[in-house]
């Protein structure tokens, strides 16, 4: 228990904590500077992350559970009808943010840590290791990315760990690019030249040098290859080679339910309106951090 004697009104605080709470106000400034374009992508955004997270209390049915009239219309017990198999479309539509944006934001993440380590690791190194991974990278580019996801997926089969590791890797190049780009310049700071002289290791340089620095426009991008991955997870299931049933997902819920329409039920089109909602909120996010980004650069 600490005794405060006379004359000192509290104990310093560290260096550390003082940092923390300088960040939190900046944050806090930056917030409510935010136009109007980017909280509504906020609270879209955090609504579909609530709504994901807490699926099985919110969704008033299972996930799978089959009720005896398929393709009912609807109702207060169901009150978006049913499927051609009698599934709760309601229920699905909510388990399918669960589905369909985790394994999104699971996929992102490795695309992530694989671009961002090679392209570093291309840009520290240069040489022949920066000419290899180059050429590779413009060569897995040049192929159409869905032709080359329904490919792969057709020779190793529609699980979803070959489908996130598919896209991880496809998706990679364009993380791989930016970062070794942004690496390049910030490796030829005066600061990163002082580092190696004083020999400091490559591990050390890239993670208190070169990082730092990088960070933003990755960030930014992180939220772009969002949409791109999740937009193509949709395309592979609506097209049957994606997450495969009984798992709920919004591209097979729409080639599921795609007869409706015929008969001028517009169901089929929910779960491609919470897809084309999503990816209009995160853009508005991105596109307010990246304002708020150029801003400080003016700045400094």
């Amino acid at each position: 228990m600490y005794t405060i004697r006379p004359g000192i009104s509290k104990l310093p605080l560290s260096a550390s904590t003082v940092q923390r709470r300088g960040n939190f106000k900046r944050a806090l400034s930056t917030m409510k500077r935010a136009p109007a374009s980017a909280w509504c992508g906020i609270i879209i955004v955090f609504a579909y992350m609530v709504v994901g997270l807490f699926a099985p209390v919110i969704a008033p049915h299972g996930e799978a559970q089959i009720f005896a009239e398929p393709f009912a219309p609807w109702s207060a017990e169901f009150l978006l009808g049913t499927d051609q198999l009698g599934r709760d479309i309601l229920s699905r539509l909510i388990y399918g943010a669960r589905n369909t944006i985790g394994i999104a934001i699971f996929t992102t993440l490795i695309s992530f840590t694989i671009g961002v380590s090679f392209g570093l690791l291309a840009a520290l190194t240069r040489g022949w290791v920066d000419q290899f991974l180059s050429r590779l990278v413009d060569l897995v580019m040049s192929i159409p990315g869905l032709i080359f996801s329904l490919m792969l997926l057709s020779i190793f089969g529609s699980s979803v760990w070959n489908l996130v590791i598919i896209i991880a890797v496809l998706d990679s190049t364009s993380f791989f690019r930016l970062s070794r780009s942004v690496g390049l310049s910030v490796a030829l700071m005066e600061y990163v030249e002082v580092a190696r002289l004083r020999g400091e290791k490559l591990r050390w340089i890239v993670r208190k040098e070169i990082l730092p620095n990088v960070m933003p426009p990755l960030v930014a991008e992180v939220g772009l290859r969002f949409c791109f991955v999740f937009l193509t997870i949709s395309a592979l299931s609506f097209l049957g080679v994606g997450i495969q049933p009984p798992t709920a997902d919004w591209g097979s819920m729409v080639r599921e339910n795609a007869t409706l329409i015929t008969y001028g039920d517009i169901t089929p089109l929910l779960p491609a309106a919470a897809i084309g909602l999503l990816t209009v909120a995160i853009n508005f996010v991105v596109d307010w951090f990246l304002d708020e980004v150029s801003g400080l650069k003016e700045e400094f």
